[in-house]
């Protein structure tokens, strides 16, 4: 499960009742993911529109990560073993997909804050072509921790051990402690950065909300709750980077209580911030809230939509 999430392998049902609610909320989180991404391919609109082009990116990211997570989860629980290598690129992939959703969020609440303070040249800073390129940069940022990864991997791991039998897990990419040091200072180097990108936009619209025409404050207002909720999205992804942290302390007292620990984290940290997205453009945004229930209602509800960029 990314960088924290794989858990061992449990024999007690308590356990075992937690695996299969995992199986039903992801099950539950890729049926709305997918809904939402085919609405956004409905309207030309929203793939010509820089916030949904994001948006849809990162439920799409969101979506690998799950899918690709709870393989591991399961592998792990029924102790599925797979050569170094294989795991190797299976724990590098749920890395990257685990840091594209944060460096996403951070990028929409630049998006937000280009929108409201600098309304004249959003559509020329946010056009079709710039969110393709801010796409790319993102996921370029991402690679970056995973770029480390390897190249420590590689320092300190022998040729001979890629093709032993493992227990996949990103544990076993982690052979010495400088490596847990290291990758704990990147983590929290993107943590501040993204803090002060989000504490920064916030200031400014709020500022901008407080100055705002009657007509005007709705918009901010909304461009404000949106930044504010993406904040907390990013508050719950930052923080499942500091829980190896604990439950390596917590390994150290308790077996079980190490395990039960993993499990709720996987889910507070990791389903929780990426169900929040539905959220705030599936259901707060008009736009796109009326034409995924028109779909989701099989054509059965119609209006007439007003986009507005």
């Amino acid at each position: 499960m990314a960088s924290n999430q794989s858990a061992p392998s449990l024999g007690p049902r308590p356990q075992q009742m937690i695996l299969y609610l995992v199986q039903v909320l992801i099950i539950i989180f890729l049926y709305i993911n997918s809904l939402m991404i085919t609405t956004f391919f409905m309207k030309e609109f929203f793939y010509r529109t820089m916030r949904y082009i994001l948006f849809t990116s990162a439920l799409m990211a969101d979506c690998l990560y799950l899918v690709v997570t709870n393989i591991l989860m399961i592998f792990t629980y029924f102790k599925i073993y797979m050569q170094m290598w294989l795991c190797l690129i299976i724990v590098i992939t749920s890395v990257l997909l685990n840091v594209i959703t944060p460096v996403t969020l951070t990028v929409m609440t630049l998006e937000r804050y280009v929108a409201i303070c600098m309304p004249l040249q959003h559509g020329q800073l946010c056009s079709t072509q710039r969110a393709l390129y801010c796409i790319l940069v993102i996921h370029g940022v991402s690679f970056i921790p995973c770029l480390i990864m390897i190249l420590a991997v590689f320092v300190t791991v022998n040729v001979s051990l890629y093709r032993e039998d493992v227990i996949c897990s990103v544990e076993k990419m982690t052979i010495a402690i400088w490596q847990s040091h290291l990758r704990s200072g990147v983590s929290q180097f993107y943590f501040l950065v993204m803090f002060i990108v989000v504490v920064f936009s916030y200031i400014k619209i709020m500022r901008v909300a407080q100055a705002a025409t009657v007509e005007n404050k709705k918009a901010s207002k909304k461009g404000l709750q949106t930044v504010l909720l993406h904040a907390f999205q990013l508050l719950l992804c930052l923080i499942q980077f500091w829980c190896p942290t604990l439950e390596t302390a917590l390994l150290q007292i308790s077996v079980i209580l190490y395990i039960n620990v993993r499990y709720f984290n996987y889910i507070a940290f990791s389903l929780t911030p990426r169900c929040l997205s539905p959220l705030i453009y599936g259901l707060r945004d008009k736009e796109f809230f009326e034409v995924l229930r028109f779909y989701a209602s099989w054509g059965l509800y119609k209006r007439k939509i007003t986009y507005v960029s």
